[in-house]
C-alpha cells in the first residue's frame, strides 16, 4: 500500500529522497503530517517530524534533507552495511 502524498511538492520530494535512502514514513495527524524513521530500527534511531503546513515549505524540505544526510546510521558508501557510530 502506498502512502498519501504530502500536499507541498518540495516537502514531498524531500520525503521521497529519505525513502530512497531507506527511511520509513509513518503518517500521523495534527500539526505533523508524519514522521521519518532512519534505517537503524532501534530506540536510538533518528526521527524527523514532517510538518503539514510549515511557514516556509522550501526551508522545511531543506531541513529534512539536511537531517537525513547527517544521520550517523545511514548506509556506508558501498551500500552494504550500516556505518559505525
Amino acid at each position: 500500500m502506498s502512502r498519501p502524498r504530502h500536499p507541498d511538492k518540495h516537502i514531498e520530494q524531500a520525503v521521497a529522497y529519505a525513502e530512497s535512502l531507506g527511511w520509513r514514513v509513518e503518517i500521523s495527524g495534527g500539526h505533523a503530517w508524519g514522521r521519518l524513521f532512519c534505517p537503524f530500527a532501534d530506540r536510538y534511531g533518528c526521527i524527523i517530524s514532517v510538518w503539514s503546513t510549515p511557514r516556509v515549505a522550501q526551508n522545511h524540505a531543506r531541513h529534512i534533507r539536511r537531517e537525513v544526510d547527517a544521520c550517523p546510521h545511514c548506509l556506508d558508501t558501498d551500500g552494504d552495511e550500516f556505518a559505525d557510530g
